[in-house]
Parts: structure tokens; C-alpha cells; sequence
């Protein structure tokens, strides 16, 4: 069976982000046996869930999962939820606090998308988070210090016990992600 790597974006963001543009065209060079996926996640947290969830219950065959900033969120409880292992860099840990600043009208600049962020959306991702994962040993954190969104601190806190990867400097771009793809694909075991 074909191995698959789901790749999950971040917040107002599309399969056109870089990091995921990056990891597509490396597989397409290096590993064209793996099948990617990378869905336009629903703005919203539970559409967004429930979009996600479908996905993997679809998926046939040995699949990891990477994710991003938000997506990194939603990596975690994939991780959980269906025992597989996962890589998310810069992760939200904390996003139903994060996005608490951001409530309102939201447009995606990458699908051009208007939505309003309410504080039932924060609920949402309130009752999404793992709490107590309980699959760290399946997750390796990359993390950038030089983050201006998250503080790395938290994402070194939940996820102490993964794999970590740590770096000086960076942004929440993660600069030279690039160089990572080949590992990303031997850590997942695809």
C-alpha cells in the first residue's frame, strides 16, 4: 500500500504556504512513492476537525502527519487519535488564547476567504486540545526561538517529553525548513 503524508497548514493560510510547497516538491523529487495530502482546512476549528478526521479515516495504508503552526495543533491530535507519528513545527499549543486576540472579521490571503472569528470558535478549540498527549514519543517538535507569534517556550513545555529540535533564531516561517524534509520523511517512517 502506498505510504501518505498529511500535511496540515496554519491559521489564514492554504497547501500554497511554503512549508507545505516545499515538503510537496521534495517528495515529487526524492519520494514520489509517497502520496501527499494537503487539504484547504476549514476556517473554522470543529469544520476544520471534522474536515481533518474524515481525511484520515479515508486514508489507506501507513500515513504521517505534519503540521504547522495550527496545523501543528491539529497534527498533535491526529498523533493521539490515531497512533501515528507526527512532526509539527511551531506549533500552536495554546490557540484557543492566541486567536482570542484575532475575534472578528478574518480574510485568508491566500484563498481570498472572509469569515468572522467568534469566542465560540475559541471554545471549539478549547475542547479540541490534548490536553495530555499521550503519543509524545510518535512527535518531533521543530521550533524556532525567534518566533514573533508563539512563544517557543510553550510548545518546549507541552511537548518536553517528544523529540525536540531547537533552534536559535528563526521565525515562525521556520527558516531553512527546507533543509528538514528528509528527516521529516525518515522520522514518520514513510
Amino acid at each position: 500500500m502506498t505510504a501518505t503524508l498529511l500535511y496540515l497548514h496554519g491559521f489564514n493560510s492554504s497547501p500554497k504556504s511554503i512549508k507545505a510547497s516545499l515538503m510537496e516538491d521534495h517528495l515529487r523529487r526524492h519520494r514520489p512513492d509517497i502520496r501527499f495530502v494537503c487539504p484547504q482546512i476549514a476556517a473554522t476549528p470543529a469544520a476544520a476537525w471534522a474536515q481533518i478526521a474524515t481525511i484520515c479515516d479515508g486514508l489507506e495504508g501507513p500515513f504521517g502527519v505534519a503540521g504547522s503552526s495550527l496545523g501543528g495543533f491539529w497534527a498533535t491530535r491526529v498523533a493521539q487519535l490515531y497512533g501515528v507519528r507526527a512532526v509539527v513545527i511551531n506549533p500552536a499549543v495554546n490557540p484557543h488564547i492566541l486567536l482570542s486576540d484575532w475575534l472578528g472579521g478574518q480574510h485568508n490571503p491566500y484563498t481570498g476567504e472572509y469569515y468572522r472569528l467568534t469566542a465560540e470558535h475559541m471554545a471549539e478549540l478549547a475542547a479540541l486540545r490534548v490536553d495530555a498527549p499521550g503519543c509524545l514519543e510518535r512527535i518531533w517538535l521543530l521550533q524556532q526561538q525567534g518566533d514573533e507569534v508563539l512563544d517557543y517556550r510553550e510548545a518546549l513545555d507541552y511537548y518536553r517529553f517528544a523529540r525536540v529540535c531547537i533552534q536559535k533564531g528563526g521565525d515562525h516561517s521556520f527558516i531553512g525548513f527546507e533543509r528538514y524534509c528528509g528527516q521529516i520523511i525518515r522520522f514518520l517512517q514513510l
